[in-house]
């Protein structure tokens, strides 16, 4: 393999949001890619990042699936490249009272957000651990952090995520590869509209800019850095959130998240 190939980065979710904006800073920071989401789109935001100067390898994959995470894997496999950066960003939103939700809904939530993150992070960084180096990056969310009254599946799944990548991070201490938590709070992106959450409160407020968000994450990484809380209002959130009482967060949330009355 020749030594002036440039570094490889796999970037999940990167049709849009966050996941894209994560992959515009691989790819202007001298990242070939391999980009990965569940819908056709991940095809065009691929021939948006080649503008850049990067060579992207676009996967249209169900991550929520392990037949979805192989193909992705697959695809890395045949470049014969190693995999120097995982973002792990692939996420899925959901709205509305549990009791409300649709299950397959919510288990979808569970497989993208847990099981097809996890099993995808396990693959790549078995990889890393042998060859002593790489990066990975997990997006998690101050929304772990917080019950999420009217977001109980999602948030609980950001607190296993939040959670999973310290656990990871010391078990790899000394191996050559890191691992950082990117955290944000509400972002401007498509996140809302999909999760049925453009009636609350949340939804309608003032969000951050996904471009700035996945660059302090990008750089956090870069730095091997364990988290990144994004936005000094973030920042308040998450010191509250590590001292109030659990029923105050959960009533805070409540006035975020509960979805407008129906009109009768």
């Amino acid at each position: 393999m020749p030594d002036n190939l440039r570094p490889l980065a796999v970037v999940t979710g990167a049709s849009t949001g966050i996941g894209y904006e994560l992959a515009k800073c691989c790819a202007a920071r001298g990242f070939d890619l391999v980009t990965a989401a569940d819908e056709p789109q991940i095809n065009e935001a691929a021939r948006e990042l080649r503008a850049l100067g990067a060579a992207v390898e676009a996967v249209d994959a169900d991550l929520a699936t392990l037949d979805g995470v192989d193909r992705l894997y697959g695809a890395t496999e045949k470049l014969n490249r190693p995999i120097d950066a995982l973002l792990a960003n692939a996420g899925r939103g959901l709205g509305r009272g549990f009791l409300d939700q649709d299950f397959a809904a919510a288990r979808r939530v569970l497989d993208t957000n847990i099981t097809g993150t996890l099993y995808l992070i396990q693959k790549v960084g078995r990889d890393m651990r042998a060859r002593g180096a790489g990066r990975i990056l997990i997006t998690g969310s101050i929304a772990g952090f917080m019950p999420g009254t009217y977001q109980a599946v999602y948030n609980g799944t950001k607190a296993f995520l939040d959670s999973f990548s310290f656990a990871l991070r010391h078990e790899l201490a000394d191996t050559g590869v890191t691992v950082t938590c990117l955290m944000p709070g509400a972002t401007e992106t498509e996140f809302f509209e999909r999760a049925e959450m453009r009636d609350t409160k949340v939804g309608q407020a003032k969000k951050d800019d996904p471009a700035d968000v996945a660059l302090s994450g990008f750089d956090a990484m870069m730095r091997g850095d364990g988290e990144v809380v994004t936005g000094w209002q973030n920042k308040l959130r998450a010191a509250i959130a590590h001292v109030a009482p659990a029923d105050m967060l959960a009533e805070m949330h409540r006035r975020l998240a509960q979805p407008a009355p129906t009109a009768k």
